[in-house]
């Protein structure tokens, strides 16, 4: 079966305001957080104001000459959409859609003088995502079956944000704060950090797992004194603390805080910067991103690079794609998947759902959808072309 068509679009999903009033608006409207631009004091902490954060998604639609297709997403706006339509379309369209290895191969190698850690991994995404889609419509089987099938009954999950009595709430055991500080405010921002710290361990109790999202906010030097500072509060892990090309950093860190369980790879694109993490041992927990990665094809295998040294993979957001959550039941070693908690307090998460056909939690748990593909039930007439000049489109002739 051949692909006919690959274009770079986007959803206009139909809308309802919740139906439930909410009880206060999310944290993610209002708590501050840190990302390594902050090193400069004039730059916002609030989502939507930071330079580097925006772009928005980018939807890719493959079909097939049965008239079938596919839907895969990625982030990061035109740059990402630019690869799509430039690169990766016009390599693809005429060959087996099923064969995912081998288009997946054919994009990796295709991109190695545009820089195999960035863009051209995050744009990788959307396509193997829309064919992995694809493929599982063509057998009419759940993407976690073609990968092998369900190896649970459900994804246990941990929820990310700040609102943690709304997380109790809805039966999270599991949390994970987001990180206010960087690492210019000194011993300052460590008060104001174990304070938060310590607050959330009260709230939630001493058995309740608790992490930290550093993204890429400290230095060695700071994530050695942030790691000393939160020994007390029994941190399940510290993640990203350190920006992502700093290998020697990471191997540093991990031997000055062996104790301090690490993890990270949000921002690591594509297997090999993965195998070095996992080669020298600087890291304890791999969070591959299926929308920035690589896609589900080069996911599995940063999966069993960690598998074979006997380290987990629980990629970043999984719990918050179908693609994550197909993922995460079909593989033994990704033991729980994370929820980011964004929506707000009061609003039950089947008002907000993102997409339709993709399932939510329940009691801090998740059963993917068994509907072909990622089962998602998005209709032909939301998909719309990306950009206001309208996405760039392929065909076989």
């Amino acid at each position: 079966m051949k692909i006919t068509s690959i274009k770079t679009v986007k959803l206009n999903i139909p809308r309802e305001a919740p139906q439930t009033k909410a009880r206060r608006p999310t944290w993610n409207q209002t708590s501050p957080r840190s990302l390594p631009i902050n090193y400069y004091p004039e730059f916002s902490r609030l989502p939507g104001e930071m330079p580097g954060m925006g772009g928005g998604q980018v939807w890719v639609q493959v079909t097939a000459e049965n008239g079938t297709w596919g839907l895969g997403a990625c982030s990061f706006g035109a740059p990402s959409a630019s690869v799509i339509d430039a690169v990766y379309a016009p390599l693809l369209v005429g060959r087996d859609c099923l064969a995912t290895e081998y288009l997946n191969d054919l994009m990796w190698r295709a991109s190695q003088r545009l820089g195999d850690a960035g863009h051209a991994t995050v744009a990788r995404s959307a396509v193997d995502l829309a064919l992995w889609d694809l493929k599982g419509k063509l057998l009419d089987l759940p993407v976690y079956s073609l990968l092998g099938g369900p190896c649970r009954e459900s994804i246990e999950l941990y929820a990310t944000g700040d609102d943690l009595d709304w997380a109790m709430e809805l039966g999270f055991t599991r949390f994970k704060l987001t990180n206010p500080i960087h690492y210019r405010e000194g011993q300052e921002g460590l008060n104001r950090l174990k304070e938060k710290v310590a607050d959330a361990r009260e709230q939630i109790g001493s058995d309740a797992e608790l992490m930290l999202n550093a993204v890429m906010s400290y230095n060695v030097e700071y994530a050695v004194q942030v790691a000393e500072t939160l020994r007390p509060f029994q941190m399940r892990w510290l993640e990203e603390p350190l920006i992502p090309g700093d290998l020697e950093g990471h191997i540093a860190l991990k031997k000055a805080v062996p104790w301090m369980p690490i993890a990270t790879g949000e921002d690591h694109h594509g297997r090999i910067a993965f195998r070095q993490l996992v080669e020298n041992r600087c890291v304890d927990v791999l969070q591959p991103d299926l929308k920035w990665c690589g896609g589900l094809t080069e996911a599995v295998k940063i999966y069993t690079i960690g598998e074979a040294a006997g380290l987990q993979t629980i990629p970043h957001g999984g719990a918050n794609s179908p693609f994550g959550q197909h993922f995460a039941m079909a593989m033994p070693e990704s033991l729980m998947a994370e929820f980011w908690l964004g929506s707000d307090p009061g609003v039950p998460l089947e008002e907000v759902r993102a997409i339709p056909g993709m399932a939510v939690p329940v009691d801090g748990k998740l059963v993917p959808s068994d509907a072909p593909g990622f089962g998602m039930e998005i209709e032909e007439g939301w998909i719309e072309a990306f950009g206001s000049g309208g996405g760039r489109e392929y065909y076989q002739t």
